[in-house]
């Protein structure tokens, strides 16, 4: 595995095509590949999100995030290959419940901002939701196994979650506040 990625311009995809892992080849437009690229980005996002100050617990949990995305796209790019357990759905919704219950109860919505890592949680919670919308699209073309969905489904709900705990965070300047909408900012239209 080590030697796999020794060569990284194969000049193989200048014919708008590329390789999948299990040696066939399709569009750089097929709607796998565009899961594929969706995921890739999300896990980008973290990595950027990775390189502010913030809680260990979070930065770790970050990490197994990206270890599972990195799986979920191997799953992806070998149709009928399994990578991610259900465990993984699991820990997710532990998790959710475990963060959550430390937060204030929303009393209205909330704009995306606060300190700069928590705005970056938000910008990764929207790139796991057009991941989700990606994987659905495939998913209506191709079977893909329902962990997948699952996982970025309570991956974006994580993420806004964390993205609340981060503006509270001592590392993070806290302790903030969520930004709150206000409703009553424009009076409305009559």
């Amino acid at each position: 595995m080590a030697n796999r990625l020794s060569t990284i311009t194969t000049r193989t995809g200048d014919d708008g095509t590329t390789g999948l892992g299990d040696g066939s080849r399709v569009s750089k437009t097929d709607a796998r590949i565009c899961a594929m690229g969706d995921i890739d980005e999300l896990n980008s996002a973290i990595g950027v999100l990775l390189a502010e100050p913030m809680p260990r617990s979070i930065h770790d949990r970050l990490i197994d995030i990206q270890h599972d995305l990195f799986d979920i796209g191997g799953e992806l790019s070998i149709p009928g290959y399994a990578l991610l357990p259900m465990s993984r759905v699991e820990a997710l919704d532990a998790e959710i419940e475990a963060w959550n219950q430390h937060l204030p109860r929303l009393q209205e919505f909330i704009l995306p901002g606060g300190c700069r890592a928590s705005a970056l949680a938000h910008i990764c919670r929207t790139v796991a939701r057009r991941a989700e919308r990606s994987l659905i699209h495939l998913r209506a073309r191709a079977p893909i196994r329902d962990e997948i969905g699952y996982y970025l489904n309570r991956l974006s709900d994580l993420l806004f979650i964390l993205a609340r705990t981060l503006n509270r965070s001592a590392e993070c300047g806290g302790p903030g506040a969520d930004v709150l909408w206000r409703r009553d900012r424009s009076g409305g239209i009559s």
